[in-house]
């Protein structure tokens, strides 16, 4: 083969190679006619290798070229060597775009011209593809269609200036998603679309319609040697998938993996349920992260704003992820310009201070008397708290002071931060400048007495740091302030892995106990006695695809329950089968098989298959897409490339007829010949 070949010719059919590939060929040879006319506008020689491209292509679909089926054992062609390959099926929410072609661009080294090369060697080679349709995305989109008639008329007339005060923190995947456009009507005139045509799509079904025909034709002209046979949506519209995936779901409910309880779990207020990945703009993969929520008793009598509270329980909840150090704190930090509230909680009598998203994250996880409700009792500023006596728990002194810090962020934790400069690099620093800076003190009304005897307290043995880590690791990298902050994060990733992992607790009960083994001990004994909350919030933004900012809540819920430890030594003995081909590959999974946990599967907005024994609820986007391969093997006897299945296959088997007994006898070796009006040699 040579440059100017374009397509190789053999026994076993054409090998085409795609015009993404063609066009890099032929840039690099036409630098040399760049030379000669710099303005060269031609495309005539792109257009002679497009239609190359269709003649090869019309070829491939009359020879029915990539078409495959299996063979009975003991034929000739039954021993050849097999190659299967899938691409990740994308999600039919709009047009194939730039995105989608990178990816597989990136893939086609193993997709296309392996299984192109997999043919030239006499392989059956099997390349199916499905598309996306579950979850909810495209009901977001439609129902935004049906808001902005509702709001704008139709035609809609927006108006001329549209205020965009989240535009400049939108993230740029979003951004490029949408052109940064405000409205989804926008959005669908982008692609094209005209208003009366736009009209059909505040339906979702007609999504499901409409944009698979057109992937289906953009990657074909991409050249993608796909069985085409094989492909489907999903969603009820499908009701062959469907009926796949409720007869999957039915046999892990049989086998005791999906559960239902209360679980933390990412949530949208707005759409009123869990928001998962599929759901999010901006927060994919982000996960609820604990915290211990420490309360912080603020001492009578009460002055300034916080005299309406008189006679009342009133603590400032502080959020921390080091129960085990409470021992050692010495004062609590607030920022003086935040703004803070108190509100009342579920235990009478006791009345919490935090931020207002903190508490909006309290109100979804059982902290006050109605879920998703925060009835505010005082509207506060740090400097309003600034200087007041606190009953800290575990710590040796009877009372701590709330002291300034100007780092704290209004987005992160509760705004109460409690403090441990034995330990924290971050709280050694802040305090040594509250002591050094008198004029500072004085700013915000701290008197000495809140803030000098307070000296950092041993409370953790750490092998090359002793018992003051933090206190030694900012005076060997010399760390003059709290705002050396590059120096700070050095001095906490020198600390804190080793505290944890090597850190030997030095007071206490827990005395002579790794920190490793007691930081639940701790946490679980202020628990009990009433000194801490669980609290929990995403570890970073989420926001959902109706612009919502997601908190934690705890929500009944059916769950797969991926923390079952003889599910996980199943899987891991499965990947010791798998090859992986890069050993950073093989560890990704044993790590991810290590921290997986519970995974919320249902919802209850969106599109989907209903979950079987409580159809209430809809399976979750991700949840019916773990064994879609499998259902490649079959899908072309049963709906043969018509996506929604409405045109049947050749075996004329009807979605109703294929029963969980069905499923079983097809997938599962052991399973008998079930009671069905399927011919016997038509399931075989």
């Amino acid at each position: 083969m040579h440059l100017g070949a374009r397509v190789i010719h053999s026994s076993l059919g054409i090998y085409q190679f795609p015009a993404s590939f063609l066009r890099i060929v032929t840039r690099c040879y036409s630098y040399s006619v760049a030379e000669m006319s710099i303005d060269r506008k031609s495309t005539a020689k792109v257009d002679y290798l497009k239609e190359i491209e269709k003649q090869v292509q019309k070829r491939w679909a009359e020879n029915k070229t990539f078409e495959v089926d299996s063979l009975p054992p003991g034929s000739p062609d039954a021993k050849k060597e097999k190659f299967f390959c899938t691409f990740p099926y994308p999600y039919m929410n709009g047009r194939l775009h730039l995105g989608h072609t990178f990816t597989l661009s990136k893939s086609l080294f193993y997709e296309q011209f392996a299984i192109g090369y997999q043919r030239l060697k006499g392989k059956r080679c099997l390349f199916p593809f499905g598309l996306h349709c579950t979850g909810m995305p495209i009901k977001a989109c439609a129902d935004k269609l049906k808001r902005e008639m509702a709001d704008f008329g139709f035609p809609p007339k927006f108006p001329e200036k549209v205020e965009k005060e989240e535009s400049k923190q939108m993230k740029s995947k979003v951004a490029a998603k949408t052109g940064g456009l405000e409205y989804q009507w926008q959005i669908m005139q982008s692609l094209g679309l005209s208003d009366e045509e736009i009209k059909k799509f505040a339906e979702a079904d007609y999504w499901l319609h409409y944009f698979p025909p057109l992937a289906k034709s953009d990657l074909q002209n991409m050249g993608l040697k796909v069985d085409w046979r094989r492909s489907f949506i999903t969603t009820h519209v499908n009701p062959y998938y469907d009926s796949f995936v409720r007869w999957h779901f039915w046999t892990l409910k049989d086998g005791g993996k999906v559960k239902f309880g209360k679980r933390y779990t990412i949530f949208s207020p707005k759409d009123g349920q869990p928001c998962m990945d599929h759901d999010r703009q901006t927060g994919e993969g982000v996960a609820p992260q604990e915290y211990t929520g420490i309360k912080m008793k603020i001492c009578e009598p009460f002055k300034g704003k916080l005299s309406a509270l008189t006679g009342k329980n009133v603590f400032l909840m502080a959020a921390t992820l080091r129960p085990e150090t409470m021992y050692g704190q010495t004062n609590c930090w607030v920022q003086p310009d935040i703004k803070y509230i108190a509100f009342e909680t579920n235990i009478e009598n006791e009345i919490y201070v935090s931020t207002r998203r903190g508490a909006r994250n309290m109100s979804y996880q059982g902290f006050t008397p109605k879920e998703g409700v925060v009835n505010v009792l005082l509207e506060l500023t740090g400097q309003d708290i600034m200087g007041i006596p606190l009953d800290a728990p575990l710590t040796h002194h009877k009372v701590v002071y709330t002291l300034p810090m100007l780092t704290i962020k209004e987005d992160k934790g509760t705004g109460i931060v409690t403090s441990v400069p034995s330990d924290a690099p971050d709280d050694y620093a802040a305090l040594r400048d509250v002591k050094n800076k008198a004029a500072f003190r004085q700013k915000y009304g701290i008197t000495d007495e809140m803030v000098l005897p307070y000296e950092p307290i041993p409370i953790i043995q750490v092998p090359g740091y002793g018992d003051l880590c933090a206190v030694k690791a900012c005076d060997d990298l010399k760390i003059k302030s709290q705002n050396d902050k590059d120096l700070l994060t050095e001095a906490k990733e020198l600390t804190y892995k080793k505290a944890f992992y090597e850190g030997t607790i030095i007071v206490g009960e827990y005395a002579g106990q790794k920190v490793q083994d007691v930081k639940k001990l701790v946490q679980k004994k202020m628990l009990d006695s009433g000194e801490a909350r669980i609290y929990m919030e995403p570890e970073r933004k989420v926001i959902s695809r109706s612009a919502d900012e997601c908190v934690v809540a705890l929500c009944d819920q059916w769950f797969l329950d991926y923390g079952d430890e003889s599910w996980k030594n199943t899987a891991r003995e499965s990947l010791e089968t798998l090859n992986t081909y890069a050993e950073e590959t093989r560890r990704n999974f044993e790590a991810t098989l290590d921290w997986i946990q519970e995974h919320a599967c249902s919802r209850s907005y969106g599109l989907g298959t209903r979950l079987p024994w409580d159809e209430q609820y809809l399976i979750e986007s991700l949840s019916d897409s773990t064994i879609y391969n499998a259902y490649y093997t079959v899908a072309h006897l049963l709906q043969e490339g018509s996506f929604d299945g409405s045109a049947g296959g050749p075996l004329g088997i009807r979605a109703e007829q294929m029963t969980r007994e069905v499923w079983d006898y097809v997938f599962f070796k052991d399973a008998p010949f079930p009671q069905t009006d399927i011919s016997e040699d038509k399931l075989k």
